[in-house]
Parts: structure tokens; sequence; C-alpha cells
């Protein structure tokens, strides 16, 4: 099996739990009698604090000696996280276990690719196939588990998603290479890599780039975290928000597998352009509780407003570290694309979605244009270029 597809199904083991959680855990959390405003607080809690816990758990994760074993054992750690959660203990016993999973399995996502973009680039293949292997898996999961729910409880939501975490505990060890975490396979000392995370942080030019498109990307937490409960309410039904869903990845996956040579043509600070203004029409037109006939061309944005965003972020944050502090400047990024700046938008989505129902969306909107500023001045930083 090559490389690239071993390293696809493990992007598969771990966003087909993902599939299922981003947009059916809100359902999970409602049929145990929570509001909107409560859900928000459980879904944004572990995102506030991922400014401070994902750059810690990559530095936990560089004292190994192999970047896949930390990835076995985060695996581990979520599956019984979710275990954990059937227990019916309340609002404070959830909002606790789904701070530690939510913790753990964000955090897998950006050292995986660390894994997988420094294969890409010294093996010569596409980042995007391996990674929309995995969008492909997130696309079953929303639709699969969408057509359940019309049919099944929703703690099928909670059996799904521990399943899928053991088989990314068990991918991790059977499918990543044993890639080294330092050249000569020796572990790094923990003042080094302090010392990496400082440099990144005290850069005004990655703080711009990680902090824009943060913005950008915090600008879907509206819908990540209620469009499925606003759809419900506009009397979509659950396997038609699945197929919604399914669309907007199936874009992705498109962009990643097929958009390669026009991506580099284009250079990063580009796209992140055009991720920002895809958003900024994306959530406007949402915000008017739009029919489905035209829900489906701003689902289709989602290649832009996420994929080309995305990608544009890890060459932009490639570009502005070195291979020393890696680990650090992706989980940095990611701390605060789905983490700080994810945390306020998705706590002020749970109050606007209580308060104004869809129009919360037009919040989104704002935080996209504050994003697309960001991005413009990024034209200004001699050191992307090259």
């Amino acid at each position: 099996m090559s490389q690239p597809v071993r390293l696809g199904l493990f992007y598969a083991a771990l966003f087909v739990g993902t599939g299922a959680s981003s947009p059916y855990i809100p359902v999970w959390f409602a049929s145990r009698g929570l509001s909107g405003a409560e859900i928000g607080l459980i879904l944004s809690a572990p995102m506030f604090a991922r400014a401070v816990t994902a750059p810690g758990i990559a530095m936990w994760a560089d004292s190994f000696r192999l970047r896949r074993t930390p990835l076995i054992l985060m695996g581990l750690a979520t599956a019984l996280a979710y275990g954990l959660l059937a227990a019916p203990f309340g609002f404070a016993w959830w909002f606790g276990i789904w701070f530690i999973a939510n913790t753990i399995l964000s955090t897998m996502i950006p050292l995986t690719d660390v894994i997988v973009f420094g294969r890409a680039r010294r093996d010569g293949f596409n980042f995007g196939w391996p990674r929309g292997i995995g969008s492909v898996a997130f696309i079953i999961a929303n639709v699969t588990v969408g057509a359940l729910l019309a049919k099944f409880s929703p703690e099928l939501v909670l059996v799904w998603i521990t399943a899928a975490a053991m088989l990314a505990a068990g991918c991790a060890r059977g499918l990543l290479p044993p890639d080294p975490v330092r050249e000569g396979g020796a572990g790094s000392r923990l003042s080094e890599r302090l010392a990496g995370l400082g440099d990144l942080l005290r850069d005004k030019h990655f703080m711009l780039a990680v902090v824009s498109v943060g913005l950008i990307q915090s600008a879907h937490a509206f819908y990540y975290s209620f469009s499925t409960l606003s759809w419900k309410q506009q009397g979509l039904h659950e396997s038609t928000t699945g197929l919604l869903w399914g669309l907007a990845v199936a874009v992705e996956v498109a962009f990643m597998w097929f958009m390669e040579p026009w991506r580099r043509r284009i250079g990063p600070r580009n796209l992140l352009m055009i991720g920002g203004a895809a958003a900024l029409v994306r959530w406007t037109v949402l915000a008017f509780s739009p029919p489905l006939w035209l829900v489906l061309p701003m689902q289709a944005l989602h290649t832009f407003t996420y994929a080309a965003t995305f990608l544009a972020s890890l060459q932009l944050v490639e570009r502005l570290s070195t291979p020393a502090n890696a680990s650090a400047a992706q989980t940095v990024n990611s701390a605060l694309s789905g983490g700080l700046l994810m945390g306020v938008a998705t706590i002020g989505s749970g109050w606007l979605f209580d308060a104004v129902g869809t129009k919360g969306y037009f919040a989104m909107a704002a935080m996209s244009a504050l994003g697309l500023i960001g991005a413009l001045r990024l034209y200004g930083v001699k050191r992307l270029d090259a």
C-alpha cells in the first residue's frame, strides 16, 4: 500500500468520528434537555482553552522519539472519554468530559498534518490526496449518521464517535510511518521546545497570518454548532442536513484532489483572500434563511471558506516557521482557528441562536470581513514572497 493511501486511511479514521460529532453532537446534547446557550458553553470551552492546551500537547508530543506514538495514546484517551460521556450526571459532567475528549482529538489533527505535510514535501506527492481521503470519510459519516438518526435515537452518535476514536488509535500504530520528531531520532529538551514556541509568539508576521486565518475559519462556528438545529427548525429533515454537510465536504475534496496546480500557481496569500471573500458571501446569505435551492450553492462555497483557507494556512505557517518548531507552529495555528477564536464565536453562537436564530450568521460575516483585512496586510510581508 502506497504511503499517501496509508496516510489517507489514517485521516479517514479521524474524520469518520468528527463527521458524526461536528453536526450531530449538538443533537445528542439537546436530547439531554440542554439549551442552545448550554450547548454553546460545552462546545466552546475546549476551544477557549486550546490556545494553551494545543501548544502544550504539541510540546508533550515532541518529547517522544516518534511522531506517531503520542497519536496512539491520544486516540485511546479520546475513546475512554467518549465512553464516560454516556454517564447521566448532568451538565457539569458533560462539560468536563467533553472538554477532555475534544481537547485531545482536536490536537491529533494538526499533529497528523505535520507528519503528512512533511512526507508530501519529501516524497513529492500532493498533500491534498491523503487529506481528501479523510474528507471523504467525513462525508460518509455525515450522510450515514444523518440517515440513521431518522430511525434511531441520538445515542447512536455517542456509540459511533467512541468506536471511531478506538479505530484511530489502532490506525495510528498500523498506518503512520515511524518518522522521528528530530533528525537522528533523539528527543528534544523542554527548554528547546519552549524556546521554539516563544519565537513563534513573538513573530508579528506569524501571528498576523494565524489570526487572519483564525478569523475566517472561526466564522464557521455558527454553521458547525447550529446549522443542524436551525435547518431542522426550517423543516429540513436530518437526512437532508447530512446531505448538505456532505455536499460541503465533497467540494472540499474535489478542491484538494484536482486543484493543486492552480493552488500552487495562485499562492497562499491570494488563496486566503478568496477564502475570506467567499466566507463573507456565504454567511451573509445563510443569515436570511434561504430556500434549499440557494442553500446548495452556499454549501458549495465550503471549498473556499474552509479548504482554500486551510491549505493557505498550512503553506503560510510552513514559510513563517522552522523545522524545529513546525509542530508548535501548526498547533498554534489550529489553536486559534479551532480554539480561542472559534471558542468566542461558538459561545456567542449559542446566545445568538437562542436570541435571533439564523440571523446569528451575520456575526460570522463580520468575522470574515476582519479576516480579510488581516489577509490583505500579509501582502507586505517579504518572507512570503519566495
